[in-house]
């Protein structure tokens, strides 16, 4: 537990009652377990983790990677058939077309005395993939212990709720666990577990701090924090390793890095540019926009709908107003005025990816208004990903 307590950090409540489910090796355990939370929050690494430590028999299958049913059934059992061989013995490769073949197979493979008289884990990770197989394969794992008649649990991690996995024709319940978003002292915690044996735990964790400081209100994500965290710690301890301040001299070494980590709030979650081209950026002390030979948002991806507010948007600002009536209406007559109720909304994520910017004064009765900024290029693509012809709606191209 001591040992455990160390490896997964501010999730000890999971911890505790995963391992109560597992109970001892030769215990049946809950059939299924539905694991969800979102993106980094812990879901994979503690089911990994635990399962590991405590070295129980057990294989890990990302759905996103067997996208055909086929893929999946085999990869577990040749995985599971790897697990019952002895280290000098070369297993066969396992074929498996149907589900049912998949259970014939299965009570074959757990027949081994390595796998006998304990519980097996078969740990499913991005299951909402399997909502797009076939109708009975996610019955038929949350059944998989009864139709097996073997001591099996089927892990499934998600990052979407359980009622939306629900099939309508009802199915065995899994015993769910939520894992929620680490609180910032949780994160505070976990990033400062990292710190470099260079320097001081103190240190490291009064940059983590500012990191946080920084970046808390516009990403919570572990993953991404965690590479922040990296890329800009040389630039945090500059100062230090110069000779030009102390390991305590905060304020100095604040002034040092913000300039940086304003930089770095451009690139979030977009990986624009490469850990390598961000280095360089921070050495030359340059923008990243200028750098030659990048295309600012070529790889950026983006919700659907955005999409087309980005694409109406961009025809908004680059179309003569008394064009509107031409493009989209079937009918060019007069049409009668109708009041709307105005809601105020923000399209804030766009702005912050610069792709939209506000143009006009913040006081404006009627609300702010913005102007696309890309290029014709990138909304031409933009427009491709959601089968939108706009060069037919801009009147530059009539």
């Amino acid at each position: 537990m001591a040992h455990l307590e160390n490896l997964v950090l501010c999730r000890e409540s999971q911890v505790s009652t995963l391992q109560s489910l597992f109970g001892e090796r030769h215990h049946f355990s809950f059939p299924s377990i539905f694991i969800y939370g979102h993106t980094a929050s812990g879901k994979t690494y503690v089911t990994q983790t635990l399962l590991k430590t405590l070295e129980l028999p057990h294989v890990f299958v990302n759905c996103v990677e067997c996208f055909t049913l086929r893929l999946l059934l085999e990869q577990i059992l040749n995985k599971l058939n790897h697990l019952s061989s002895s280290e000098d013995a070369c297993p066969t490769h396992i074929t498996c077309e149907t589900f049912n073949d998949f259970v014939r197979l299965f009570k074959q493979v757990t027949k081994a005395e390595s796998l006998k008289d304990q519980t097996v884990y078969i740990v499913l990770d991005k299951a909402e993939y399997l909502r797009d197989m076939e109708a009975n394969l996610l019955p038929g794992f949350l059944r998989l212990q009864e139709l097996t008649d073997r001591n099996v649990t089927v892990i499934l991690l998600s990052e979407i709720v359980w009622e939306k996995f629900r099939p309508n024709t009802g199915c065995f319940e899994p015993f769910v666990l939520y894992f929620p978003d680490y609180s910032i002292g949780n994160l505070q915690k976990i990033l400062s577990h990292d710190h470099p044996p260079e320097y001081s735990a103190d240190f490291y964790a009064a940059y983590i701090n500012i990191l946080l400081g920084v970046f808390y209100t516009v990403c919570r994500d572990l993953k991404e924090l965690r590479h922040l965290a990296v890329l800009n710690f040389p630039k945090y301890c500059e100062p230090v390793v110069k000779g030009e301040a102390s390991e305590r001299d905060t304020r100095k070494l604040w002034r040092n890095v913000e300039p940086h980590l304003k930089k770095a709030m451009q690139t979030v979650y977009l990986r624009e540019i490469s850990s390598s081209q961000w280095e360089k950026i921070q050495k030359d002390d340059t923008d990243p926009g200028q750098l030659k030979g990048l295309s600012a948002y070529t790889h950026v991806e983006l919700p659907y709908y955005s999409k087309f507010i980005l694409i109406a948007a961009y025809l908004a600002s680059y179309n003569p107003a008394r064009t509107d009536k031409r493009f989209f209406l079937k009918h060019h007559g007069k049409i009668k005025k109708t009041n709307f109720l105005k809601k105020h909304e923000k399209i804030t994520s766009l702005v912050t990816l610069q792709l939209l910017t506000l143009v006009g004064h913040d006081d404006q009765l009627d609300g702010p208004k913005y102007k696309c900024t890309v290029s014709l290029d990138f909304i031409r693509a933009i427009a491709r990903t959601v089968n939108f012809d706009i060069i037919k709606y801009l009147y530059d191209f009539l």
